[in-house]
């Protein structure tokens, strides 16, 4: 005789026959105590088709587990998702910069000093795709990088404003002048814009003539990544952290990639190499 398989469904499946056999024990033995636990016993099989308290729990276990598993999975890609967007920001401008060099003469622009003259991110504008209202540039999604903590900021991004006297010149000093782009001796190595960086030393820019907005440039050694100066004209202004350690960097050639803080160096900023 085969016995009585342990799973559920395979009990179920049987309680059809079970009761049968009964209905004939009681005809002809009349058992009715035996018929009795046995029809009780199938009321409780019938009875367990729900979950128990503990199968719940596993379920929530195991879903708490998938849970952790899968967030920091979907974190990085997010992280992701924003610096490509990033990156393609800086690209547009890149284009920009390309064009506003045809139109005049080669020659790009650099840094501002004293609120004197107008910025790179004005002089870029008739050349993207985006406009400012009125110099306001909250509604233009071209300068603003959204991996930055701060969404109030505007302009995300800082430019080459950095001019040295020789190759051992390791200080530099600032340029306010345009720079003819074929002067620069090697453009596929020389950074001409990247991630600005955000602190409490940095300034919120919402339009051209707020204060700071004459400080979205690199011109010493203090505003390099490696920096740990926190001062508001000296201290660092290229971003540390902004991507997985590192910032994109569009260069003088206008192409765009990602460097790690280390690789971030003043040589990087150099026009003549």
């Amino acid at each position: 005789m085969k016995e009585i398989p342990q799973d559920g469904s395979q009990i179920l499946f049987r309680i059809p026959t079970i009761s049968l056999l009964i209905h004939s024990l009681e005809k002809v033995y009349n058992i009715g105590v035996l018929s009795l636990s046995i029809r009780r016993w199938s009321m409780v099989v019938h009875r367990r088709m729900g979950f128990t308290l503990i199968e719940i729990l596993v379920v929530i276990a195991v879903i708490t587990l998938l849970m952790g598993i899968l967030m920091p999975a979907l974190q990085r890609v997010r992280k992701q998702a924003k610096a490509v967007v990033c990156q393609n920001n800086l690209r547009q401008i890149g284009m920009g910069a390309g064009f506003y060099a045809e139109q005049y003469n080669l020659y790009v622009p650099r840094a501002l000093d004293n609120n004197i003259g107008t910025a790179w991110f004005q002089l870029f504008m008739p050349f993207l795709s985006q406009r400012s209202v009125d110099n306001d540039y909250r509604s233009v999604e071209i300068y603003r990088c959204p991996s930055y903590p701060n969404r109030r900021q505007t302009i995300c991004y800082v430019i080459n404003g950095w001019e040295f006297e020789n190759e051992n010149d390791m200080v530099g000093t600032e340029t306010i002048a345009p720079t003819r782009i074929i002067d620069c001796t090697r453009r596929a190595y020389t950074i001409y814009l990247t991630d600005n960086e955000d602190g409490s030393w940095r300034q919120i820019i919402s339009k051209a003539g707020d204060e700071g907005y004459n400080r979205c440039d690199v011109w010493n050694p203090g505003h390099l990544p490696t920096s740990e100066t926190e001062d508001l004209n000296m201290g660092r202004r290229i971003a540390r952290e902004r991507h997985s350690n590192g910032a994109n960097c569009l260069f003088l050639d206008w192409h765009v990639e990602w460097l790690a803080t280390e690789e971030n160096t003043i040589d990087l900023w150099r026009f003549k190499k």
